[in-house]
């Protein structure tokens, strides 16, 4: 038993009995400590490295482990009110200012309160995870002859064919680049193809990170309204026409937040007024490794019908494994690669080589295609047991559509809800939701919310979570 509430939990009494020794005093020994809290040696030690990292005690190799002398005190607070005044000056003088607003963002990387159903959260729960998987491929990886040296800037050569295969077409290997995540791609090509001031097409609703992007790159985010089919051809016309836009940002397949995926009648639509609008289209291919059992074929991403270079392609393994397992690809074909290279590599130098070596681990392991058909079947039930809830228990809220791939479903609260007091009272009946308000670029057109089925330990929590939501409703919407 070595998990972090465990280690937690050690530290905190450790901690509370270092007033016993003297600074400089020898602690109870490892073995001590295991036998006397029945804890395994791991965790003995976690707690210990824990406390050494807070300057609590000192470790000796081959000493044991002492109390650390007394701390100096802590310098007296300085004054920076001074940079509101340099701050300001600088959004002064900018055409669109770069605001960076991550609430959006935090909102899906906040852990909640214990006790608290995370209904809001962006990642696989930890039971979804393939845990085992990685260690053993971050421990083959470390192995590799060169594991530990400075990897191609661009990323492995074996790392990027494997994700031109994944995207197919006639992408290849060397319109490849490795990133490191999703949100790391989308920055990167997201500066590269569009000037500060300038317009750029979003769906709407759309992620909150992306418009957070945009928005801290002094871009003008312009929304172009979704249905179930996606985004709505006429309208991204008619808003390449009236904004001179060269970019538009889109998620064909499984949208977030909606779920929708790009019908088959207008994906070539789409490209083809792109390419007149002599425009580029970032497609966030961000996940197709999170299908469900019941989604039959999929399509295949606008970037594999695309011979004229129209489409940036962005996909990760991040969604699909950890949120640790920050490996992604961004794929380009014509001179904005070249652009497109320049920006990730001043950026960020390059992807760790170890944490390449683990991708290539993994995905080449058997271990990886079962992960992938457990999660399929396991996100299916548990989208079907969060539907069917809200359906018996909440009736009065509204899924327009029940997607086949992802991981929440998008939910529309009753016509003049109070969006953000039900999400207050939500967290005060024991469940985070996601608002939806931070998925608009304008002003919404009605209240949503956003439910997670893929961050919690199984389908008793979201049973029991939609049984609280509730009383969220109970308070709020006055319909019982």
């Amino acid at each position: 038993m070595h998990d972090s509430s465990s280690v937690g939990d050690l530290a905190k009494r450790l901690r509370n009995e270092l007033d016993r020794y003297s600074p400089g005093g020898k602690l109870q020994s490892s073995r001590a400590i295991v036998e006397r809290f029945r804890v395994s040696p791991v965790t003995v030690s976690r707690a210990l490295a824990q406390l050494a990292a807070e300057g609590l005690v000192v470790t000796r190799p081959g000493a044991g482990v002492f109390r650390a002398g007394p701390t100096a005190p802590a310098a007296p607070a300085g004054d920076t009110s001074w940079q509101e005044v340099t701050l300001s000056a600088d959004a002064a003088t900018e055409l669109v200012p770069r605001s960076v607003d991550a609430t959006g963002v935090l909102a899906t990387l906040a852990a909640p309160p214990p006790g608290v159903i995370e209904f809001n959260g962006g990642y696989l729960d930890p039971a979804l995870q393939p845990g085992q998987a990685m260690a053993a491929a971050l421990a083959r990886a470390g192995r590799r002859p060169g594991a530990w040296g400075r990897p191609p800037v661009d990323g492995l050569p074996e790392l990027r064919e494997w994700f031109a295969r994944g995207i197919g077409g006639a992408v290849t290997a060397a319109e490849v680049l490795i990133t490191a995540g999703g949100q790391s791609a989308l920055t990167t090509a997201l500066r590269a193809l569009a000037p500060p001031g300038a317009p750029v097409l979003v769906e709407s609703p759309t992620y909150p990170g992306m418009l957070a992007i945009a928005r801290a790159a002094g871009l003008r985010p312009v929304p172009v309204p979704v249905d179930t089919d996606g985004v709505r051809p006429q309208l991204l016309e008619a808003a390449f026409r009236a904004t001179g836009a060269r970019v538009f940002v889109c998620q064909p397949l499984f949208q977030n937040p909606t779920g929708a995926v790009l019908s088959a009648e207008r994906r070539p639509e789409v490209l083809r007024i792109a390419r007149e609008a002599g425009a580029f289209v970032i497609e966030d291919d961000f996940v197709r490794r999170l299908v469900h059992e019941d989604a039959g074929p999929l399509p295949r991403p606008l970037a594999s019908d695309d011979p004229d270079g129209v489409v940036v392609h962005v996909c990760s393994l991040t969604k699909a494994t950890s949120p640790s397992f920050r490996v992604s690809a961004l794929a380009a074909r014509g001179p904005v690669l070249e652009r497109l290279r320049a920006i990730q590599v001043v950026d960020h130098f390059f992807v760790p080589r170890p944490l390449q070596e683990a991708a290539l681990e993994l995905v080449g392991s058997p271990a990886w295609p079962r992960h992938l058909r457990a999660v399929a079947g396991e996100l299916k039930g548990r989208r079907d047991a969060m539907s069917a809830a809200l359906r018996l228990r909440l009736p009065e809220l509204t899924v327009e559509h029940i997607p086949a791939g992802g991981y929440h479903l998008w939910v529309r609260l009753p016509d003049g809800a109070d969006e953000a007091a039900f999400a207050s009272a939500a967290l005060r009946a024991g469940v985070a939701v996601a608002p939806g308000r931070p998925y608009f670029a304008a002003e919404p057109p009605a209240a949503h919310v956003r439910l997670s089925f893929a961050a919690v330990p199984g389908v008793g929590e979201i049973t029991e979570g939609v049984r609280r939501l509730r009383a969220a409703c109970d308070e709020v919407l006055n319909l019982r």
